[in-house]
Parts: C-alpha cells; sequence; structure tokens
C-alpha cells in the first residue's frame, strides 16, 4: 500500500501504532472500531503533525529485503549447526548437507546485495567510508545503507535518539531515575550490537573506551551500548564530512 500510493504521488506517512493507540487514550477514547480509528488517525495527524519522509526506494527497499533473507538464513544455519552437536552421528550427514546447502544460498544473497549496492554511486563512496572503520564490516554498512538513510544529515544526538541507543533520563524531583535506552530501530541496533563485539577486539578505540567504562563499574551490556553510541556518532560525522577514518575522530 505503501509503495502503491507513492508511486500514485500520494502523501504517505509511517506512525508507530502504539503512538496512535496511546493518543486516543490520551483524548479518552478507549472504544475501538474501524470508523473510531480512522477518525482517532486524522485527529491524531491533524494535531501532531508527524514529520513527512521520503519512502525508500526500490533498490532501498530491495538490500532490506535481501539483509532480512540473509538473517534468515544465517539463524537457520545456526540452528543446524545446533543440532549437529546434539542429535546422533546417523543424522550427520543431513544435517551436513542442509549445512551446505544454506551457505550456498547465504553467498548467493550476499552477492545480490552487493550487486545492488554497486549501482548507486553514492551508496559507493558510503560504503567506502563506513568499512574503512574496523569492525564495521559489509552487512552493517548494508544495513545503514537500507535502514538508516538519515546518517550523515542529523546531529549527534539526533541520530543516536534515531537508532535507539540515546540513554532516557527518568527523574522526578530529588529523584534520579536509572537511564535506559528505548525507541529506536531495533533491527539497525541488533546488527550494531553483534558488530560492536568484534570491533573491542579490533578496534584499539573502541577496545579502550569499553575497557575504561567496565573499569569505572560499568556492566558489559552498558559499556557495549555506549560503544554504539559513539560508533554511529562517528559515523554521522564521517558520512557529513566525506571522511575515512582516524583514530583521532573518536
Amino acid at each position: 500500500m505503501v509503495q502503491a500510493c507513492d508511486q500514485a504521488g500520494l502523501p504517505i506517512i509511517i506512525v508507530n501504532p502504539i503512538s496512535v493507540r496511546r493518543y486516543a487514550q490520551a483524548i479518552g477514547v478507549l472504544a475501538k472500531t474501524d470508523r473510531i480509528d480512522a477518525q482517532v488517525i486524522a485527529q491524531y495527524a491533524a494535531t501532531l503533525k508527524p514529520e513527512f519522509k521520503p519512502i525508500p526506494d526500490k533498490t532501498s527497499q530491495k538490500i532490506k529485503d535481501l539483509l532480512v533473507r540473509r538473517s534468515q538464513l544465517l539463524e537457520m544455519s545456526t540452528m543446524e549447526k545446533n543440532r549437529l552437536q546434539i542429535l546422533p552421528k546417523p543424522l550427520h550427514r543431513s544435517i551436513k548437507s542442509m549445512l551446505r546447502m544454506l551457505q550456498s544460498q547465504i553467498e548467493t544473497v550476499t552477492r545480490q546485495i552487493e550487486q545492488e549496492v554497486a549501482k548507486v554511486d553514492q551508496w559507493r563512496s558510503k560504503m567506502e567510508i563506513m568499512t574503512s572503520v574496523p569492525g564495521v564490516g559489509k552487512v552493517l554498512a548494508y544495513t545503514f545503507l537500507s535502514e538508516l538513510p538519515e546518517l550523515g544529515s542529523l546531529n549527534r544526538k539526533e541520530i543516536a535518539a534515531l537508532v535507539g541507543v540515546a540513554p532516557i533520563n527518568r527523574d522526578s524531583g530529588k529523584l534520579n531515575g536509572k537511564r535506559r535506552i528505548r525507541g529506536g530501530r531495533h533491527r539497525v541496533r541488533t546488527v550494531m550490537f553483534m558488530a560492536m563485539l568484534s570491533s573491542i577486539q579490533c578496534n584499539p578505540v573502541f577496545k579502550r573506551f569499553y575497557e575504561r567504562l567496565k573499569a569505572q563499574g560499568k556492566i558489559p551490556k552498558v559499556a557495549l551500548i555506549a560503544c554504539m553510541r559513539k560508533m554511529i556518532v562517528v559515523l554521522n560525522t564521517m558520512i557529513k564530512n566525506q571522511e575515512s577514518w582516524r583514530a583521532e575522530m573518536a
């Protein structure tokens, strides 16, 4: 529907349905029917005027779909590897055959992603900049291209909040609540988290930052999230300034 509206030149905005539901509750609308929903959505849009964002083009959507498929294949491969460890030997031949097939599919999908990225000059430039950072691999860079097109166009606070790695205050009066991250783009954050596990091993800048946070008493997961926030801010600046990685940037 979104693509059809975009192709027809009709303005369309995608909003979080939870936000609309909470708006309905805030104005006292508890009932839920198609007619009531339509009225609430119209009132929500008229009152809050959500920001209009361009719909991803076909190439972006195709890369996004390919990345999702690649993740699915990797998940299935992990499941088969786990079965190889626990199931009896007579079944190993079947499992290994399945693993070879899955690996072949993963390689095919990965090549398709690379071919799609190569078609767009701007994307090739961004890829070169992002992958110049030790610990930022092609999969993470592809994820940024398809899921985070705003990278390089926002300030440091905005990009961290958009990804969902900015801690949210929960203070009231003299009470200083525990800060937590919430919201943001889940898929980007998930891929970043996995990438950061290797970044703190191969990138001296993030490794030192991670170790310093742990020395200050931060638990490993909190330290990792802080490293992710640092990474996305650095990448945002690099894309904005069209600069490759230098250790002093961080």
